[in-house]
């Protein structure tokens, strides 16, 4: 088994979204820390993980397992926690190469096929804006090249399985979260709430989108998911709820004849104008992946009718924030879903098993208060089923479990891992 890392993902619809799934029910997991780095997931002493993710030119940067020495270590140490952009920063030279190979090995067609045989029918990937390498600004912006290639191809083994997948704007320009490694630069210097930085997630945005239709690798894309975990206090997140609303009008893009359908819905004023100038800025971006990947009659002259259903949109759910947040239900215009991300893996929350947790999910009042009609009604909840633990875990990442006597890892993130120890049901429709 490779040292994949998952959260799980437990679905419960709301009746308005339902003819815009691709199933019934979705079980689903994240692919954790693949195209997007999140360190602690990474597990200590992995000698697979040694010869892939942390194998670079100068071979310092080992004293044993998962220890950050030398150059990376000190950038490392600087943001507070390694992270895409300081690794990016201590190895300019090698990072694509080395970032290519984690690419290549931590998420497999194999793994694919023993999470469909678990029942599995739905992928969470998270990404990072910067796999839309044309709104890396550099060179005061640093981030690996080449996510793209892998995502296809992930996609591509997606769609061939019959599962299909929700793109997750994991980590926005900016920064989004203070003092996170999700977001790619652990920092406290928080700027994606400005119009800068709305506008190239939107950008980013209307890319993904129209490859979602465009682009047949990516044609078991669902649903986009628009920031992850933005900041909860809501008067620190300013045009937050502008942004959900432009949003919105990114994924209704009229699609005939696409590239001068763009231009002609920009020139007739149909959108916003920060969407209208999303939009325009996203064109060179679309037809530069089209040369690349052999999509440019497709993007430019050929008709276009993918009869595709509109796509879900998913936002953190109102409750996420406080302090009089934006409803994303009010910039609906299409399917929404929304995140209630429950943190059991930290332990202290619920007793270490399933029952218990799913006494604690179905009593808690941030859940009763999401199915409220006001708020929209909560669509996707991050559950803690895949926890692989004994229980007295506190905040640690990964831990020896008496559950393995005290001789293995046991992974708190990782879904096939749980699978293994018997800790979650071989079919996992039986979760629900």
């Amino acid at each position: 088994m490779s040292g994949l890392f998952w959260f799980s993902l437990l679905v419960a619809l709301v009746p308005q979204v339902f003819a815009q799934l691709p199933v019934e029910k979705i079980y689903g997991v994240n692919l954790g820390s693949w195209l997007l780095l999140e360190p602690w997931m990474l597990p200590q002493g992995d000698l697979r993980l040694e010869s892939t993710i942390l194998t670079i030119s100068d071979p310092s940067v080992f004293q044993g397992g998962l220890i950050w020495e030398d150059k990376f270590a000190q950038t490392a140490r600087n943001a507070s926690s390694p992270s895409c952009t300081a690794f990016a920063m201590a190895y300019p030279d090698t990072v694509d190469q080395t970032f290519a190979k984690h690419w290549d090995s931590w998420f497999t067609q194999s793994d694919l096929q023993d999470l469909k045989n678990a029942g599995i029918n739905t992928l969470r990937i998270p990404l990072g804006y910067w796999i839309v390498e044309a709104l890396v600004e550099r060179p005061a912006e640093n981030y690996p090249r080449g996510g793209l290639d892998y995502l296809r191809r992930g996609l591509g083994w997606v769609r061939d399985s019959g599962m299909h997948v929700i793109l997750d704007h994991h980590a926005l320009p900016g920064v989004q979260t203070p003092g996170q490694e999700f977001t790619g630069q652990c920092t406290n210097d928080v700027q994606f709430y400005t119009p800068h930085n709305y506008h190239r997630a939107l950008v980013w945005t209307a890319v993904m989108t129209t490859l979602s239709h465009l682009d047949p690798q990516f044609s078991s894309v669902f649903a986009i998911e628009a920031v992850n975990e933005p900041i909860r206090d809501a008067s620190q997140t300013p045009g937050y709820g502008d942004f959900q609303i432009k949003l919105r009008e990114d994924f209704s893009l009229p699609t005939t004849n696409f590239t001068a359908t763009l231009q002609q819905a920009c020139s007739l004023s149909l959108f916003d104008a920060d969407v209208v100038d999303a939009l325009l800025d996203a064109i060179p971006i679309l037809s530069g992946i089209g040369l690349q990947y052999g999509l440019t009659d497709t993007l430019t002259s050929e008709p276009f009718n993918s009869g595709r259903s509109p796509l879900v949109t998913n936002f953190m759910d109102v409750n996420w924030q406080y302090d009089n947040p934006p409803n994303p239900a009010n910039a609906a215009i299409g399917p929404q879903g929304y995140d209630n991300h429950l943190y059991y893996s930290f332990g202290g929350v619920a007793d270490a098993d399933p029952t218990a947790y799913m006494q604690s999910i179905c009593n808690l009042q941030r859940i009763q208060n999401d199915t409220l009609p006001e708020t929209g009604g909560v669509t996707l909840k991050n559950g803690p089923m895949a926890k692989a633990l004994d229980g007295s875990i506190g905040t640690s990442r990964t831990e020896i479990s008496n559950l393995t006597n005290g001789t293995e890892l046991a992974r708190q993130w990782s879904y096939l891992e749980a699978l293994n120890m018997d800790l979650l049901p071989q079919n996992a429709c039986l979760l629900l």
